[in-house]
């Protein structure tokens, strides 16, 4: 039988992949790659700011990743060149974090789990946060499905529609920002974006529909964290990384399917 650290560790990833499915697919379809790695990256510093002010470290993730993805939204409205000015917040962004997180010594020893995530310490209060964190973010993109898809589709089809885009694009960043909050745990910064961008691009050649490519790139998260699991178990490989490397599988075959 699975040790009972496994069956939680099963339990975060499917939780997480519940949400990472159908907004990856936002990601994929607006080409947020390098927003979600400039949120994900700032999570780092979120993770000091939690542990020098004694605070959770979902709390300060979330306040710091909410910040840069406002940040990064408010300047893309802008006309601001966004590969260019992405590119450096997402550096700078996980340099100042572990600039901050060095004077913290408590963390210092946890860093490659920030970094990678460590999905088999996950606690009983780690599964409620992230199932309702997950819930929240997942009620929220159904309840404003049409609204995201139209302003994706064309932001004049969106205004003609009486839809104001500003205000979906900042749906997707709060969203975005939770959901990154709730993966530091599970596969760590530097790999969010992987778990939110892989599975999604796998699942696009492989629907016809927006809600179809959603529910198939969920479905493709969930049988990379399952995957990912048994081959961390059965290889004794770090978790967080072959959770995604699972998933890069599924993109693989994904793209050989559509070929043949």
């Amino acid at each position: 039988m699975l040790d009972d650290f496994f069956i939680r560790a099963l339990l975060a990833g499917l939780g997480l992949a519940v949400v990472t499915g159908p907004l990856g697919s936002f990601v994929v379809w607006r080409r947020m790659a390098y927003f979600g790695d400039s949120t994900a990256h700032a999570a780092i510093l979120g993770v000091a700011l939690s542990l020098a002010f004694g605070m959770s470290i979902y709390v300060g993730t979330v306040a710091v990743a909410l910040a840069m993805a406002l940040l990064v939204s408010s300047l893309s409205s802008r006309g601001q060149s966004m590969d260019t000015i992405l590119g450096v917040l997402a550096h700078s962004a996980l340099a100042i974090g572990l600039v901050a997180i060095s004077f913290v010594p408590s963390a210092r020893a946890d860093l490659s789990s920030y970094l990678f995530g460590d999905i088999l310490a996950v606690g009983r209060g780690d599964l409620a946060l992230i199932w309702t964190g997950g819930a929240l973010v997942l009620g929220t993109l159904i309840w404003r499905w049409q609204r995201l898809v139209t302003s994706t589709l064309n932001d004049e089809l969106a205004m003609a529609a009486g839809i104001d885009p500003r205000i979906e694009r900042l749906v997707l960043s709060v969203a975005l920002a939770v959901v990154v909050a709730l993966a530091i745990r599970v596969v760590g910064s530097l790999l969010i974006s992987a778990l939110l961008i892989v599975p999604a691009a796998a699942a696009r050649g492989l629907a016809p529909t927006p809600e179809r490519m959603a529910a198939s790139a969920t479905a493709i998260a969930a049988a990379s964290v399952a995957g990912g699991l048994w081959a961390s178990l059965r290889l004794d490989t770090p978790a967080g990384p072959s959770i995604v490397a699972a998933a890069a599988v599924f993109f693989v075959l994904g793209q050989v399917f559509r070929r043949f």
